[in-house]
């Protein structure tokens, strides 16, 4: 008899995120001409920039190291990297740019953080199309490893949401907040293997900068289109990344539950 409403109560949830996700989706880009066009276009055009000046100018082509043309392996870092930035970017903002909904006290906030990252997961599914578009136009086979990039999708998901709980808390406190994030994820790219490969570091090098958690997610996206190499292959990775969304979920919720009570009163 209880598990009814409670299963009932779950599926109201998830419906009412869907729904405001959608709507969020519209609402971007529905005062604009190109509208959907403007979230495809920019990151495009990075790409494009990237491929240039490192393809066609520093002369980076196919090498043993990466396992396939230097555009490939970029766009197999860049894209779901384009989805981390900017999901935890707008779920950061989330309780700012809602503040009316997190005045209610009837309306779970807890659901506007998960708003913004499935509104951009919108977005995200149109580059994993130009993702394959990519392959399929060099000529790159695309094996049953691709079925992979579900998981590693879902991967980013549960690290965006297990951070943005904790950076949508903190925001309306410190609203500077916002630049610092930005300057963080300047680095964060720069500091993940997207645009270089670890390979030409030394062991103890590679050992740090495999502590940042993207970089499961980025070697995961280039182990299922490049490397053909299943996700449980590298089951210490897997392990070390599932331990690492786990502490982030603890202390976001912890900080979350302690600020939430204070948040009307800020905004």
């Amino acid at each position: 008899m209880r598990k009814e409403p409670y299963m009932k109560r779950i599926k109201d949830i998830c419906s009412l995120t869907k729904s405001l996700a959608i709507n969020d989706f519209k609402s971007k880009y529905a005062g604009s001409y190109f509208g959907l066009l403007w979230a495809l276009l920019m990151p495009l055009v990075t790409i494009m920039v990237y491929w240039f000046v490192f393809e066609k100018g520093l002369k980076v082509s196919a090498s043993a190291d990466l396992n396939a043309p230097f555009v490939l392996w970029f766009v197999s870092g860049i894209i779901p990297w384009f989805y981390f930035s900017e999901a935890l970017t707008t779920a950061t903002h989330s309780f700012l740019e809602y503040n009316y909904l997190v005045k209610k006290v009837v309306f779970k906030i807890e659901l506007l953080p998960l708003v913004k990252i499935f509104s951009a997961f919108l977005v995200h599914l149109f580059f994993i199309v130009i993702l394959f578009s990519f392959f399929i136009s060099y000529g790159y086979p695309i094996s049953f490893f691709a079925v992979q990039i579900v998981y590693y999708t879902i991967c980013n998901i549960l690290l965006i949401s297990s951070i943005s709980w904790l950076t949508a808390a903190i925001t309306p406190f410190f609203k500077d907040f916002s630049y610092v994030l930005s300057i963080i994820l300047q680095f964060g790219m720069w500091l993940t293997p997207i645009l270089w490969s670890v390979d030409v570091l030394s062991p103890h090098m590679i050992f740090l900068f495999k502590l940042n958690p993207f970089y499961y997610i980025v070697e995961g996206f280039r182990d299922s289109m490049i490397n053909k190499i299943w996700f449980y292959e590298k089951y210490k990775l897997t392990l070390y990344f599932a331990f690492v969304v786990m502490v982030n979920f603890a202390i976001s919720i912890k900080v979350f539950r302690k600020l939430k009570p204070h948040l009307s009163d800020v905004l």
